[in-house]
């Protein structure tokens, strides 16, 4: 019986998470259709390259956005996982749809560029920082950062701000110079609104689990995430007593399905997280998950 409540439960989240990551895309899809699109903004990653190819081929935007997209959701399914990119799917999909839906939308806001980069940035961010933090990604431009991070001697976040300021210079090559500067300005707050959303969004992340359950929850990272793990004795300073504490560093992508994980092993399970800056050396390579 409790097998098949739990069932039900965790079907229930799924559907949820599925409904945020929607709600993400329209929200972001809002933000570009009458804030940032109206006043010659654009915005980074592939949604950017989107905008920049549908001025100058004429062709729709929601269609240049799932089209684009389709190799880096590939990605995302060989690094990261196959519920990340499902929830991927849906969330540039409800991207797409939204543009579609909002394009002949009146713009809220016109002329005032601070004011514009500034909302626009926002409402971007929020809507994106949503599908993140449910598992989900409306733009593909991380999960190639990531990939990339694997085999340069850079780390993420950095390789993001390098593949952005190629997308910007072609940018300006449609909404020119000004235009370029509003974009990458709109870009920079969307991203601090996506770091408000979803904690801990830039670098990678060190998760350090004192469970009951250890052994079963190395396994389980490694077999679901593809992510090895280091043990190591702890012991309470008022008790006395032995523990297992697990040490696993992920990237930021990979945050919300280790969380499913340990939530699902040991619900009691004492749990740090902690960003970082940087990763080099050891063995932080993963497998490819199905």
């Amino acid at each position: 019986m409790g097998t098949i409540k739990k069932h039900k439960l965790n079907k229930l989240k799924m559907i949820l998470r599925g409904l945020l990551v929607i709600i993400g895309g329209f929200i972001a899809a809002y933000g570009l259709e009458t804030v940032l699109i109206p006043n010659n903004v654009s915005d980074g990653g592939v949604t950017g390259l989107s905008i920049v190819c549908s001025e100058l081929l004429g062709l729709p935007l929601g269609v240049l956005i799932a089209v684009i997209n389709i190799p880096f959701i590939w990605l995302g399914y060989q690094q990261i996982g196959k519920s990340f990119a499902i929830y991927s799917i849906i969330g540039i999909i409800s991207l797409a749809v939204g543009t579609s839906l909002m394009h002949h939308t009146t713009a809220i806001i016109k002329g005032d560029t601070l004011l514009v980069t500034v909302v626009g940035g926002i409402i971007l961010g929020f809507g994106m920082g949503l599908a993140l933090r449910n598992g989900g990604a409306l733009d593909g431009i991380d999960m190639l950062a990531v990939l990339l991070s694997r085999k340069l001697p850079f780390g993420t976040s950095d390789l993001i701000l390098f593949l952005n300021a190629f997308i910007f210079i072609f940018v300006s090559t449609v909404f020119g110079l000004e235009g370029a500067i509003l974009s990458a300005i709109a870009y920079f707050i969307a991203s601090k609104v996506i770091h408000i959303v979803e904690v801990g969004l830039s670098g990678s992340k060190t998760f350090k689990i004192i469970t009951t359950q250890p052994q079963l929850m190395v396994e389980t990272i490694r077999d679901r995430l593809g992510r090895s793990a280091t043990y190591k004795e702890a012991y309470g300073g008022y008790s006395n007593e032995k523990f297992t504490e697990i040490t696993c560093v992920i990237n930021r992508l990979e945050e919300s399905k280790m969380k499913e994980i340990i939530n699902e092993i040991d619900e009691t399970a004492f749990v740090t997280v902690y960003d970082v800056d940087e990763v080099k050396g050891g063995n932080f390579r993963k497998n490819n998950i199905h």
